[in-house]
């Protein structure tokens, strides 16, 4: 009999598993892939530690949070600067003072302002009503039509003037010429990649793999006193209210006969005319020298059931049908919910680790 059985080997069950651990309780970490990690998976090819779900670089400005990942690996200095590729012009992101110098010839950020201040002046935007709108009002036309509008509509399926202004709150506007991308104190990739950390999060408990929880639900929960689900919180449910909405990506990732492709670890590639969002080259992300490079060209997609949800549509209809799916969740005495899925909120990395220690100090008081 286990204290605890979490379902899904990610990085919220993975946080959570060693926190109640350490406590003395006896905790089984379950999941339905063949592999620990979830979307965090990193797989060797090529002597390269490959993302598999895509591009994942650890950032947060909580000493907690970092010095917690900072137990189970060591990190490198690796910093995201990534470029934006649009009709063969290449510009830094995020927007900053090497990005406006590429696109007008400006050079002191008194011009990059002047600028701006123009092309939003000139849109005459006062109360803008779709997200285009929205974006031309904050940044002007120019950095709009060629940086946001292809690259937003390909990640949310839709065209600019059918998204709500409220996706776009702010655009991070940078009048310096500094290339990183964040503005987090500390930032790198585990040296090895991040199944190893993952992997050491999870020593000495047990785990396994190529289970699916929905197949044999009541022997699972029998198995222990209580349970951490971070899946679906719908699909918990059996979509009693209807499905909530998620975002899914496809992947394509090719091993190439070269020792660099793009000289980036991230291009994105904002023009709606080519389908994929980005292309990944993971061997910069460790400052690799092998003579061969993989590459990941990544493709945004409608989610449908089956599908790999990788991230909440958070907009209004869907972040109500959650709150009477959260109703019932706090109802549960033996299920609590996390991570990305199961409390359907878009978290980066260290906002997953963060949740699962305070609800392990959450548990901690119950004991």
């Amino acid at each position: 009999m286990y204290d605890y059985l979490i379902v899904g080997a990610g990085l919220f069950g993975a946080v959570f598993a060693r926190e109640m651990t350490d406590m003395g309780k006896k905790c089984l970490v379950i999941d339905k892939r063949d592999h620990i990690g979830g979307n965090i998976y990193t797989k060797e090819t090529e002597g390269i530690n490959v993302h598999v779900y895509g591009a994942h670089i650890f950032h947060t400005s909580n000493k907690r949070v970092w010095d917690y990942v900072n137990r189970f690996a060591a990190f490198n200095r690796y910093t995201n600067s990534p470029i934006a590729y649009y009709r063969g012009e290449v510009y830094n992101l995020p927007f900053n003072m090497n990005t406006f110098s590429r696109l007008w010839g400006v050079v002191t950020p008194d011009e990059a302002k002047a600028k701006i201040e123009e092309q939003v002046r000139e849109a005459g935007i006062t109360e803008p009503k779709n997200l285009r709108e929205q974006a031309i009002s904050l940044v002007g036309r120019d950095i709009f039509e060629k940086l946001v509008c292809g690259y937003t509509e390909k990640q949310w399926g839709r065209r600019a003037e059918e998204l709500p202004s409220f996706i776009i709150k702010r655009l991070p506007v940078r009048f310096t010429y500094d290339n990183n991308y964040f503005n987090d104190r500390y930032q790198g990739i585990p040296e090895g990649g991040y199944t190893k950390m993952v992997e050491n999060m999870l020593s000495g408990i047990d785990v396994k793999l190529s289970c699916n929880y929905f197949e044999d639900r009541e022997r699972y929960n029998a198995m222990a006193h209580k349970v951490l689900f971070t899946g679906m919180i719908d699909e918990y449910y059996d979509y009693v209210y209807g499905e909530l909405e998620y975002r899914s990506l496809r992947f394509e990732t090719e091993v190439l006969d070269c020792e660099n492709y793009q000289g980036n670890a991230v291009v994105n590639y904002t023009e709606y005319d080519v389908p994929y969002t980005r292309i990944i080259e993971h061997k910069h992300f460790e400052f690799g020298t092998q003579e061969k490079t993989v590459i990941t060209k990544e493709y945004p997609t409608a989610w449908k059931k089956g599908d790999e949800p990788y991230y909440p549509m958070n907009d209004e209809k869907n972040n109500a049908l959650y709150q009477k799916y959260k109703e019932l969740g706090d109802k549960e005495d033996k299920v609590i919910f996390g991570g990305r899925l199961g409390m359907y909120k878009y978290f980066d990395m260290h906002h997953v680790v963060h949740e699962a220690l305070v609800l392990a100090e959450k548990e901690a008081e119950l004991i």
